[in-house]
């Protein structure tokens, strides 16, 4: 016997209610990302440069999370795409991740290439241009941080916003050596160490969108831990085929094979059941197949 616990509209996801915190700041990333690369360019300044690529996948990355979060708000699910567009959002912050890799890459070639002889970087510009960068991401960063716990769609955005606040106050440092010392490393060191102190924080948000693709189960939610508290209901012989997966940030999802001892209710069985993973563990869309004991015979029959 199947039984299908859903909903007959499908959830805003969470990045959906940021929608409005995203566009400002998708806004202001954009003006200040175009004031960036010109003044780097004008002034030779690689810390610049690599605070302006930043920028821009901070551009690039909320413009992703919107369109994601759009097309999932639009395309509800249908007989075909029973789940809508809701990875769209996952994919964006795979992209954002994949982005920020190729920024650190470009930063180190422009630094190799410019070792034997650092350009002569103006203080003067560089620092106005970082102090103005490093309001311009603070307003950003604030608006994110509260989605960035909900969403991962949103966490991708935030982060190479953090990272780009980094980078401004990694620019200001470095037009202050320039000003006070006049040493010319100091511009492609620090640029160096903005492209690279983002990798980890990249790595971090690859893995969890990875995660997701490949239909892993949450890093919070324990599945042996789930199959023992299905096991525990009164009436259920065996709990097998469990599976638990993230649809989106804050859509989890579960299926099971729930096998009931003769006597008991299969619907009495099943309500408890999807009490108890709403209650204990926040999976509200859970798809449970309540079998009798000779029915789940079957089971053990199938190869994968």
């Amino acid at each position: 016997m199947g039984h299908d616990h859903s909903h007959g509209v499908a959830p805003e996801s969470a990045s959906g209610k940021y929608l409005g915190r995203l566009i400002l700041a998708l806004a202001i990333a954009l003006v200040f990302m175009l004031v960036e690369f010109i003044v780097a360019f004008a002034t030779s300044s690689l810390a610049l440069l690599s605070d302006a690529a930043h920028m821009l996948t901070d551009v690039v990355g909320i413009a992703m999370a919107l369109s994601a979060i759009l097309l999932a708000k639009r395309s509800r699910p249908t007989c075909t795409r029973t789940f809508g567009y809701y990875r769209a959002e996952v994919l964006a912050a795979l992209a954002n991740a994949l982005l920020l890799f190729g920024v650190a890459i470009y930063v180190l070639y422009e630094a190799i290439s410019r070792f034997g002889e650092p350009p002569e970087v103006p203080g003067v510009p560089v620092l106005v241009v970082g102090a103005l960068g490093l309001i311009a991401n603070i307003v950003s960063f604030l608006l994110l941080r509260s989605g960035a716990q909900e969403s991962l769609n949103v966490r991708g955005a935030y982060l190479e916003v953090f990272a780009d606040m980094i980078g401004s106050i990694g620019v200001l440092f470095s037009a202050l050596i320039t000003l006070t010392t006049g040493w010319r490393y100091a511009d492609m060191i620090i640029g160096v160490a903005i492209g690279f102190w983002v990798l980890p924080r990249t790595y971090v948000l690859a893995k969890r969108s990875l995660r997701i693709l490949f239909q892993h189960s949450p890093e919070d939610l324990d599945v042996e831990q789930i199959a023992g508290a299905l096991q525990a209901v009164p009436g259920v012989a065996n709990v097998h085929d469990l599976h638990v997966w993230t649809l989106t940030s804050g859509m989890e999802v579960a299926s099971a094979h729930i096998t009931v001892t003769t006597g008991h209710s299969s619907d009495a069985v099943l309500q408890a059941s999807q009490q108890l993973l709403s209650r204990d563990f926040h999976i509200e869309h859970a798809t449970l197949q309540v079998e009798g004991e000779d029915s789940a015979r079957r089971c053990t029959e199938l190869s994968w």
